[in-house]
């Protein structure tokens, strides 16, 4: 599981910039209120001094030490309750200097692992990733079910209800699994009918399990790989190298790209480069199985 590297950088850039935010109001508090209060100022120059004698008396053996010691942390408790009393005068939280997480300080880590609070911003960096692809909020919740007949297909021996119910419950099944075991899925049917509905709701949710989603038409899929292959242009080049690296990929509207030699290698490459890699793919397309034949080569089909 791993959000793409783009979204772990824009995430961090807004946690830095969350700290900078946090730190420079706290700034701006404590300079206004120490004009108000003068005595603050004093007593945290002299919390400081008292700090330091501690630090020092740690280093003096016997009575001495013991003593200064005492001495010291007697000022410091003097001090404290001295300026809570002052910091109570302003509204509350007005001198909170807390960082913007408890847990990790702000700096988005817990040790190696990854803090909740960096892993919320990178979900909702990979949602806006997404809504940019026109994903928003899709949810498998509101696939309408009442679209479609109930009047039994003598072709299939089912109803278009009951084939639709089974494939939202196939769809469910492979977010519910995602991570485990790579599996793959190809929708094939008419304008119309949900493939991209449910291609949007799989992305939208396998992204907030905290997993890097690619979601591209096919038209664009192959513009973007031709783009990357053929100029100097580093977004392109970064774009096809999500196409590969991401925990899934979405093409949407296989078959509405035009057929070149470059088209037929591109489509290998991605399907069987992440077959390999054991990472997930979804196509759809509105070709039947044996459209798929004549149109592409049979590695492919």
């Amino acid at each position: 599981m791993a959000y793409s590297l783009e979204v772990v950088r824009r995430a961090r850039e807004r946690l830095e910039q969350q700290r900078a935010d946090r730190e420079s109001e706290y700034r701006a508090h404590l300079a206004e209120a120490y004009r108000e209060q003068p005595r603050l100022r004093e007593i945290d120059r002299l919390l400081r001094q008292t700090m330091a004698q501690a630090a020092q008396c740690a280093f003096l053996k016997g009575e001495e030490g013991t003593a200064l010691m005492a001495k010291a942390k007697e000022a410091n408790l003097a001090l404290q309750a001295e300026r809570r009393e002052l910091v109570n005068t302003f509204p509350e939280g007005y001198l909170n200097d807390r960082p913007v997480c408890d847990k990790c300080g702000g700096t988005g880590y817990v040790g190696s692992r990854m803090c909740s609070c960096l892993e919320d911003l990178c979900r909702q960096e990979q949602r806006r990733e997404l809504a940019g692809m026109g994903i928003r909020a899709e949810d498998f919740r509101d696939f309408r079910l009442d679209y479609y007949s109930e009047q039994t297909d003598r072709t299939y021996g089912a109803s278009p209800r009951m084939i639709m119910e089974r494939n939202l419950e196939r769809c469910r099944r492979f977010v519910r699994d995602f991570g485990g075991k790579p599996e793959n899925l190809l929708f094939i049917g008419n304008t119309g009918l949900g493939k991209t509905f449910l291609s949007a709701c799989i992305a939208r949710t396998v992204a907030d399990g905290g997993y890097s989603v690619g979601y591209e038409t096919a038209v664009h899929l192959f513009s973007c790989l031709e783009e990357a292959k053929f100029t100097d242009s580093q977004e392109a080049k970064r774009q096809a190298e999500k196409y590969t690296a991401c925990d899934l990929l979405i093409v949407d509207d296989l078959g509405t790209e035009m057929i070149t030699t470059f088209v037929q290698s591109a489509l290998y490459q991605i399907i069987n480069g992440r077959l390999l890699e054991k990472r997930s793919t979804i196509v759809s397309t509105n070709l039947m199985p044996e459209a798929l034949a004549q149109r592409y080569s049979p590695q492919i089909a």
